[in-house]
């Protein structure tokens, strides 16, 4: 049927036989694939070239990994292990043995035999610094930096006498006021996350303790930091304590007594009350909930929604309900060992005597609520970073860089190469130059230079073209940048939340993301679960009594008017009214419309007919079988409680119907439910029996006593298990497979469709056009989809597929949809209701929804009794107790009558849908990492469009199959083209298999990075960080981007490159110690493809201008020693020479950086495949490196022409004689002069250059920065002018008034200034304008589309190209759609 779209992957028999069609990994290599190994069907994924770049980049990343893991383990062995004295500690002999005395342990901390020491305290620390560790660790990283080891070294040469023609803290002063800065820059973060930190150990707790020992101090008073007080989250308490008990001693009285969650100890007895959090790993001892069940809301933990059941064991209940009793118990708890497994426990606990076992459901960790219990009592087993939650955080932070930084890097290293170079070449014409002038000269015989002070004094001179000012500006820019983030589209009103960054060193990542690891539950999902659409008596239904505004007139409204009127049909859909008479009831499909409020009407008037009794008893089934309890409030409204969202949903949606749960005492339930003639009337059914759901049976049944004292079995569950277990199972799997083979057909078309898609999605040759805007893909053509068609119905229900473009293949039997539309033949007629239901089943699936079926049978008294015994006989086993339980089951769970179908929706987040859309279309691979379980996980994921109707949906089970064998089989998909879109499915079991085995590892990661979407399913927090992890060794190269919302997301968002909180349900956990916090899911839309691709063109625009602009000025400088004997002598002053960087350029690049906007968000946002301009490193990358230091180089070379003739041949004179002699006497050629015209060149050139020909974004900022910075050259040149004689005595520089008494009064200087501008400014236009004629990219394509303001046109013909390819699929003379790139060709080129 509808589970078309997923398959468990099977071992064919190609895939066995070790032949063509295999990929093996080669164990020599580590297990990764490579190409030795590849057969003759994917023999063309690897050629010999990029065989040998793969081992190079593995043998680079190999050493590199080899490198890292040997400073980690120095680090660990000399620092941690050695001077800090922290060493690993030893399993303990068999577990930590805790002793079960109330209030022992608040006299005496408890010791741990691992140690020898106290149990570790209940403090967390999130923050990555110590008072002791910070200063090493930030210097480390500071000079980790290239560029600042490189000034480091610069300025110790600086200090040798005689080396310096620049003086000797020029490089060192700012650099260590540079460095000092950033290090109290970070030191500020991280005392931010430490109050964050000290918000939850100064929380408070109630602990049983006596009034001498507790701890019952008030709380410090947090202290003020830069006049600014901290604020401590106070965690509310109900109760300072409770009153002694009679026959207590009073001198030693017992209370429960709050003390603060840092202070808790192992062995500690706590009280929790409902809606608390649990400060610490807990086992169970007692709860006031019925027999003794505490209901856990573990979502913090491992992102699960439902509750969790927690129960201790009767023994320890019965003994510790009371202090009375907890203070005459006596024994002993023994427990494992600290670990990191979520989902496993082992311990005993032995009390006066008795032993008993202690698992799973006994134990409670931190990070859980308690919820609809009043009061729960347990001991402290782990505390501090030794419970579950802190084991799965990430341990070992690494501070973040940005990838950009390992780019500039390698230029520096480049520059550097090229100073050497620069400086050989200078000592090398001084050697010359000596031969052939010093030594000729006997005036010259003084002033020999030693080689070390030319060649040191040379590196000095030019030292700056590695500049300073790189690292320096950029902290302001990326401050600065971080509040212009402010975005008011990123701000939630509803919770009053804008953007939060709480690091700006990594803006520009954001702008070169290529995997984004979300988790599910609030982040996706507003862990709203609601009733949405019912399928009863061949009709479908929309529940719109809890529908909004918005819901009504959005998503449901349009999927309705697509859904129910079927273009296919045979008859006409707007039949007016149904016929009256035996079979059929006269009301108009117009005036009812699809709602359930309709179909209540229409059981009101028409109570007697098949379709009513039908809908009756199928609402009637709903509000009995579940385990809900309703509580009243005061106020009289009835709220209801239960281990799953999705029965508070269907029993809600029952009560809106007129069934309402009022009561549910001991072994019954009390209902108020519609009579015939409208009125409600309360009723009461006895439950006999509630068989549970479990993740293997995939149903739940209840049996109950009806009033009328028939006896009912009601079953619920996915559609194809109880399908299996209808009175007409046969015919419902005959109906079903043929509503699941116009299901394939129509998913293949759409496969077909996207295949199409994808091939025109190739590079573009070298003709004259530009590279696609969509991802570099392989071209593909028409394959055959006969394996697409795949015959036969999975056994699973996350089989279902979705889709977002409905193609609508008629029916076989001409039956079409009739929602809303009562016909009581049909309702009376079985297998025209079944498949009609199981075609709305198919349908709910492709929306999303997760989807019920119901059943039900009435049995006589003594078939009951019978299974009544059998089953009371599986309960009490004591042998194969579970399997029993199942057999009994089976015997009763059988021959059901078909009720309906229900379908229910977990409310996704405004915009996920199109936020992962656009994601996409930016060739962003989405993977989804939760703790729920499968089916909740793929239905998500059809519903938020990770999964596509035509998706491939590969699942990875150890369960089931070989994982190695399952993805062999899946590689030879992916590479021979067989699927459009391909998603892989992996459950944290199998993943823990596939981790633990390097060959399996490997070839998992492989697989993934050639997968479209990834979904991993009940992970724990600390294999989400593993995933990350991988991707990021598999493929160096990548930007990871985690987003979550809860504590079990800590570990991914530091282990990616970039971490998102959200501030969410789960509360802000995540949202503290990630880098950028965000309400929504949907905002990560203009955070990535707007301001991500903002900051990345910004910084790449800065770090090119930059280096360009100390190119210029320094290459004049060395060009200059040719004509001064390579001295060493500087043609720019001194002071001019430290205010280059300082004054006159500074302004430039901080705008730049600052207000470049190359494109407006809504184009951005509209052609989200311009995000790939920071993908593929267009923005600054060697090749552009090249050219923007080829033209730094054209420029001195003819700004140094211009000025070296004026001042060798004074062109701009007339000549006096016939001797040629200069006639203006203003003419000066000495060298301040010529610094002061070369400088005078440069600065103007610089800063009309960035402001005005780079910059996009024209507006009166950088306009008014350039103009700006251009006077305050020409203000500093009046300044030094006015300085006395004094001050440039003894150099060779005249300063004092050299530019207003000499050479600035001459025409002849401003007229050389002005020629040397144009000039240089005309090469640069020149450049510019060959680049946008000849080289155009698809931003200069898309700017001058924006001109036109042709930016919607162009994006709605693309639209249009696609709807009509969609209404043309499978006719092959229909030509296929464009790009938004193509269209933007078209509209650039032809107007």
């Amino acid at each position: 049927m509808a589970e078309t779209g997923t398959k468990f992957v099977e071992t064919t028999e190609m895939q066995r036989a070790g032949s063509a069609g295999s990929w093996r990994p080669d164990p020599k290599d580590g297990g990764r694939l490579t190409g030795r190994t590849l057969g003759d069907p994917v023999g063309s994924l690897l050629d010999a070239s990029r065989v040998r770049a793969h081992h190079g980049l593995k043998r680079a990343r190999t050493w590199r990994a080899r490198i890292e893991k040997f400073g980690d383990h120095c680090y660990r062995k000399w620092i941690i292990e050695g001077l800090l004295r922290q060493k690993p500690l030893p399993p303990s002999k068999d577990g930590r043995h805790i002793p079960f005395t109330p209030n022992a342990v608040r006299r005496e901390p408890l010791m741990d035999e691992r140690s020898g020491k106290h149990y570790t305290t209940n403090t967390i620390r999130s923050n990555r610094y110590t008072i002791l560790s910070f200063l090493p660790k930030q210097l480390f990283f500071q000079f980790r930096r290239l560029a600042n080891f490189y000034f480091l070294v610069i300025g110790i040469l600086q200090q040798i006498p005689g080396w310096s023609p620049t003086g000797r803290y020029t490089t060192l002063g700012p650099l260590i006021a540079f460095v000092a800065l950033i290090m109290a820059k970070e030191g500020w973060d991280d005392y931010r996350r430490y109050l964050l930190d000290r918000e939850d150990n100064m929380a408070l707790a109630s602990v049983l303790g006596t009034s001498e020992t507790s701890d019952t101090r008030p709380a410090a008073k947090p202290r003020r930091l830069f006049g600014r007080q901290s604020k401590e989250k106070q965690t509310r308490q109900d109760g300072e304590g409770t009153a002694p008990e009679p026959g207590s001693d009073e001198g030693h009285r017992k209370r429960w007594t709050r003390i603060k969650w840092r202070d808790i100890r192992v062995g500690d007895i706590i009280r929790l009350q409902r809606n608390q959090r649990v400060p610490a790993d807990i086992v169970l001892l007692h709860a006031t909930g019925p027999n003794s069940v505490a209901y856990i809301d573990t979502m913090a933990l491992d992102g699960e929604t439902n509750l969790k059941s927690k129960q201790p064991s009767t023994l320890v209940a019965n003994k510790c309900d009371t202090i009375s009793k907890l203070e005459k118990c006596s024994g002993e708890l023994v427990c494992e060992d600290p670990n990191a497994n979520l989902y496993q426990f082992e311990g005993r606990i032995t009390i006066d005597g008795d032993t008993m076992p202690l698992t799973l459901n006994e134990v409670v960790f931190r990070g859980s609520t308690i919820r609809n219990t009043s009061e729960t009592i347990g001991i402290v087993v782990n505390t501090g970073e030794e419970c579950k939650i802190r084991m799965n955080a990430n341990q070992y932070v690494h501070t973040k860089s940005p990838k950009i930084n390992r780019f500039t890097n390698r230029i520096v290293i480049s520059l550097v190469l090229i100073l050497i170079a620069i400086t050989a070449g200078i000592s090398g014409g001084y050697v010359i130059w000596q031969r052939d002038y010093e030594q000729k000269n006997p005036f010259l015989a003084s002033a020999s230079v030693s080689a070390p002070a030319v060649i040191f004094g040379t590196i000095i001179l030019i030292n700056a073209l590695i500049p300073l000012s790189l690292y320096i500006v950029i902290e302001f820019v990326k401050v600065f940048q971080a509040w212009f983030m402010n975005d008011i589209e990123m701000y939630d009103p509803e919770t009053d939340t804008p953007i939060s960054i709480n690091t700006n060193t990594i803006l520009e990542d954001l702008g070169q993301v290529n995997y984004i690891f979300s988790d599910k539950t609030g982040t996706l999902t507003e862990n709203n679960m609601q009733f949405r659409k019912l399928s009863v008596g061949g009709t479908s239904w929309l529940h719109t009594m809890n529908m909004t505004t918005a819901d009504l007139e959005g998503k449901w409204h349009q999927s309705d008017e697509v859904d129910f009127a079927d273009v296919d049909a045979p008859f006409p859909t707007t039949t007016a009214t149904t016929r009256v008479g035996a079979d059929s009831a006269g009301i108009s499909n117009t005036d009812m419309g699809t709602s359930t409020e309709a179909m209540l009407e229409y059981m009101r008037r028409f109570p007697n007919t098949p379709f009513s009794a039908k809908a009756r008893q199928f609402l009637l089934c709903i509000a009995l079988c579940h385990t809900c309890l309703p509580e009243t409030s005061k106020d009289g409204n009835i709220t209801f409680q239960a281990a799953s969202p999705d029965e508070v949903a269907l029993v809600q949606a029952a009560q809106d119907m007129g069934y309402l749960l009022v009561d549910r005492p001991a072994q019954s339930i009390k209902l108020s439910i519609p009579d015939e003639s409208g009125e409600q009337v309360t009723e009461i059914y006895n439950v006999l029996k509630v068989i549970e759901f479990s993740s293997s049976r995939k149903r739940m049944s209840i049996v109950v006593r009806m009033p009328d004292r028939r006896i009912c079995v009601i079953c619920k569950g996915a559609d194809n298990v109880v399908m299996s277990r209808l009175r007409l199972s046969e015919l419902a799997a005959e109906t079903a497979g043929e509503v699941d083979r116009r299901a394939r057909e129509r998913h293949s078309i759409e496969a077909e469709r996207e295949m199409q898609r994808k091939s025109i999605a190739t590079p573009r040759t070298s003709h004259g056009r530009r590279p696609s805007f969509f991802r570099s893909l392989s071209g593909r053509e028409s394959r055959d989809f006969r394996r697409l068609s795949r015959g036969g119905r999975q056994e699973d229900d996350e089989t279902r597929t979705m889709h977002s473009e409905r193609i609508d293949v008629p029916d076989d039997d001409g039956d079409g949809d009739h929602d809303g539309l009562i016909e009581e033949s049909v309702a009376a007629d079985e297998a025209k209701v079944f498949r009609r239901c199981f075609k709305h089943i198919e349908e709910y699936a492709t929306d999303g929804l997760r989807i019920l079926l119901y059943g039900y049978r009435y049995i006589s008294e003594e078939e009951y009794e019978t299974w009544n015994s059998t089953f009371n006989s599986a309960t009490t086993s004591l042998v194969d107790r579970q399997e029993r339980i199942e057999e009994a089951a089976e015997s009763i769970e059988k021959d059901f009558e078909l009720a309906g179908a229900s379908a229910i929706e977990d409310k996704l987040q405004v915009g996920v849908p199109e936020t992962i859309d656009k994601l996409r279309r930016a060739n962003i691979k989405i993977w989804m990492l939760t703790g729920d379980k499968r089916e909740t996980a793929i239905n998500i994921a059809r519903s938020a469009n990770l999964a596509k109707s035509f998706s491939e949906i590969y699942v990875l089970d150890a369960t089931v199959t070989d994982p190695q064998e399952s993805m062999r089989g899946v590689f030879v998909d992916i590479e021979q083209d067989l699927v459009s879109h391909s998603v892989l499915v992996i459950d944290g079991y199998t993943l823990s298999i596939v981790e633990k085995n390097e060959v399996l590892k490997s070839m998992f990661f492989e697989l993934a990075v050639r997968i479209d979407s990834v979904i991993c399913c009940r992970a724990s927090p600390s294999q989400k960080a593993d995933l990350v992890k991988g991707i990021r060794n598999t493929n160096s190269s990548c930007i990871t981007l985690a987003i979550g919302d809860g504590a079990n997301d800590i570990a991914m968002i530091q282990a990616s490159h970039v971490g998102i909180g959200i501030s969410g349900r789960e509360g802000l956990q995540a949202a503290r110690v990630a880098d950028y916090g965000i309400a929504q899911f949907r905002f990560l839309q203009r955070l990535l493809l707007v301001h991500g691709h903002w900051l990345y063109l910004r910084t790449s625009k800065y770090i090119l201008c930059t280096f360009w602009k100390e190119w210029v000025f320094y290459i004049i400088q060395a060009q200059f020693q040719g004509f001064t004997g390579y001295s060493g002598t500087s043609l720019y002053q001194s002071w001019s020479l430290t205010a280059y960087n300082a004054i006159f350029t500074s302004l430039p690049i901080f705008f730049l950086g600052l207000c470049e906007q190359d494109l407006s968000p809504e184009t951005l946002l509209a052609v989200p495949e311009l995000y790939s301009f920071g993908q593929r490193d267009e923005g600054i990358n060697f090749k552009k490196c090249i050219a923007w230091l080829l033209t730094g180089t054209v420029d001195t070379i003819v700004i140094f022409v211009i000025i070296w003739a004026e001042f060798s041949y004074n062109l701009t004179s007339f000549p006096d004689d016939t001797a040629g002699r200069p006639r203006d006497p203003a003419h000066d050629n000495s060298l301040f002069p010529m610094g002061e015209l070369t400088l005078t060149i440069v600065v103007v050139l610089i800063n009309v250059k960035i402001l005005i020909l780079e910059m996009h974004n024209k507006t009166w900022l950088p306009l008014a920065a350039c103009a700006l910075s251009i006077s305050l050259w020409f203000f500093f040149s009046l300044v030094i002018d006015a300085l006395p004689r004094k001050y440039s005595a003894g150099t060779a520089y005249s300063v004092y008034r050299g530019f207003t008494g000499d050479f600035g009064g001459s025409l002849a200087w401003w007229a050389v200034a002005v020629i040397g501008i144009l000039v240089a400014l005309g090469a640069n236009l020149a450049v510019t304008a060959l680049q946008r004629v000849f080289f155009p990219t698809d931003r200069n394509l898309w700017q001058e589309i924006e001109g036109r303001g042709d930016v919607g046109r162009v994006t709605d013909e693309f639209e249009l190209e696609e709807r009509r390819a969609s209404a043309g699929v499978g006719a092959r003379h229909h030509s296929l759609p464009v790009s938004p790139l193509d269209q933007g060709t078209r509209a650039a080129g032809g107007g």
